[in-house]
């Protein structure tokens, strides 16, 4: 039996005929037993869509029309009817011209997309249990990765690979829909495609796949799976509570650039996503001879509003920061308006207004922070969880720098304010609840706990964010304090000067 590894074709299992099937029904009774409660993931298989009633006897009177009518008649018939049935499909949604396959899958989502769908919740009294959801975002990827943990249960729809062998010895090879139930062994999630792929065992033998068998799951969107924990632990509810949350949306993109250099990015709550990077070589001006500069400025230029309407939706997103040092962004937003207005480009004209410029000090993806710390950009995306990371980051840093004893990183520094009930925000990254170590998880857990606890507020960063990659430089956990740790302060000094 061999085991897929990721990719489509994710496993391949050889079945005997009729004994093995028999075989199997014991097993299946039992695994539908262990899982009653939980529904299970939907089946591959298409129906066809039914014809609607009164279709055939549409087309009979147009047909009967057409043949009572004149030569000019026919044809006008004709052409009405046919750019009729046509046009349902051949008019694409706003904002999404030019998309190519793989860019669609990772844009913003359509307004009417809301947030993961929480189908089925049965936790018991000592919060073991199972959730049910369906993901329909490729941002629930990321969620739904930060819930799985090895030693888990999975239940989901997936392929397999099936060889059957009939009574007279021939095999035939297929591709199977069936729903296998995995003991989680390791998880992979690529960010920029936004896939989740899931290894490990089976644990509830059906008729395709043993016992103990490996296989690789690769959850798919608007495809619902069945998630099973020994523990579910606050931090992992709340996860669940956001992921479900619709008001929680892609509602800030960003454009960070410099001469010859751009990043089109969209900021979710959970991650930054870098859709586009383009780069010109834009040569230097030479005396008496700008043409060639302005030639290639003007190209880099095309390119970024090309990447501005490929992969920002304009119905979701509230506010386009158009980020650069110097005067950049000015003199891109004039060209980009300038040409809207030549090519009667609705789609940017009507959402101008959407459009902020900041200062940054480059056009890299990390400068992005520096745009987020504006003023004015603070102001106007005061709701968002991205503006709130980035300001409790820079006032942990402005703590650090004007009251270093009311600034605290690490993990046993944070730990012993905590005991002196002294924290008043905690910042830490959701990169340490995916820790293997069960018991290491926990810890952080019951500091989440403790300092809501104790009236102190929690901000969980996402590792994917510009704020989350800072914070995790500094251990992924740190915290600003109500008043001065002294005792620990003395015990730092202590200790250094013993060790000099």
């Amino acid at each position: 039996m061999r085991a897929g590894h990721g990719g489509r074709e994710t496993g391949e299992s050889r079945v005997s005929p009729a004994p093995f099937r028999a075989g199997c029904a014991h097993a299946r009774g039992e695994g539908e037993r262990l899982w009653a409660g939980g529904a299970c993931a939907g089946s591959g298989a298409r129906s066809r869509q039914p014809v609607p009633e009164g279709a055939h006897t549409s087309r009979l009177r147009l047909s009967a029309g057409l043949a009572a009518a004149g030569p000019e008649q026919r044809v006008r018939r004709g052409r009405a009817a046919a750019q009729e049935r046509a046009e349902p499909a051949a008019r694409p949604p706003r904002g999404a011209q030019g998309r190519g396959r793989g860019e669609a899958e990772g844009a913003a989502a359509a307004p009417g997309a809301a947030a993961m769908k929480l189908v089925r919740k049965d936790l018991e009294k000592d919060n073991a249990g199972q959730v049910t959801l369906i993901p329909e975002e490729p941002e629930d990827m990321w969620h739904t990765y930060n819930l799985l943990q090895v030693g888990d249960s999975l239940r989901a729809s997936t392929i397999r690979k099936v060889q059957t062998e009939s009574a007279t010895g021939s095999v035939g090879s297929n591709r199977i829909r069936t729903t296998l139930t995995l003991c989680v062994e390791a998880i992979d999630f690529d960010s920029q495609a936004c896939q989740l792929r899931v290894k490990g065992t089976n644990i509830q033998e059906n008729e395709y796949v043993k016992m103990g068998a490996y296989h690789t799951i690769e959850l798919e969107p608007n495809r619902q799976f069945t998630l099973a924990k020994k523990q579910w632990d606050s931090v992992v509810l709340e996860r669940i509570e956001q992921a479900c949350d619709p008001a929680w949306s892609a509602d800030v993109a960003a454009v960070v650039m410099q001469e010859g250099l751009a990043h089109v990015c969209l900021v979710t709550p959970s991650m930054t996503l870098t859709r586009a990077k383009v780069e010109v070589n834009i040569p230097r001006k030479r005396k008496g001879n700008c043409s060639q500069h302005d030639r290639a400025l003007e190209r880099f230029y095309e390119q970024v509003v090309q990447a501005i309407q490929r992969h920002i939706n304009f119905e979701v997103v509230k506010c386009v920061l158009v980020a650069s040092p110097g005067f950049v962004r000015e003199q891109f937003c004039d060209y980009m308006f300038q040409q809207a207005v030549k090519t009667d480009n609705k789609l940017l004209l009507e959402n101008r207004s959407k459009f902020l410029q900041v200062h940054s000090s480059s056009g890299h993806k990390y400068a992005l922070k520096e745009a987020l710390c504006d003023p004015a950009v603070t102001s106007r995306l005061s709701d968002t969880k991205a503006a709130g990371e980035v300001k409790a980051l820079d006032d942990f840093y402005k703590m650090l720098q004007h009251e270093p004893d009311r600034a605290f990183y690490g993990l046993k520094h944070v730990e012993k304010a905590n005991e002196a009930m002294a924290i008043d925000t905690l910042l830490i990254s959701d990169e340490l609840f995916r820790h293997q170590d069960v018991a290491t998880r926990a810890r952080y857990v019951k500091l989440v706990d403790s300092v809501r606890e104790n009236m102190g507020t929690v901000r969980i960063f996402s590792s994917l964010h510009v704020s989350g990659e800072q914070l995790g430089q500094l251990t992924g956990v740190a915290a600003i304090l109500r008043f001065p740790v002294a005792e620990l302060s003395d015990q730092e000094d202590g200790s250094s000067s013993e060790e000099d």
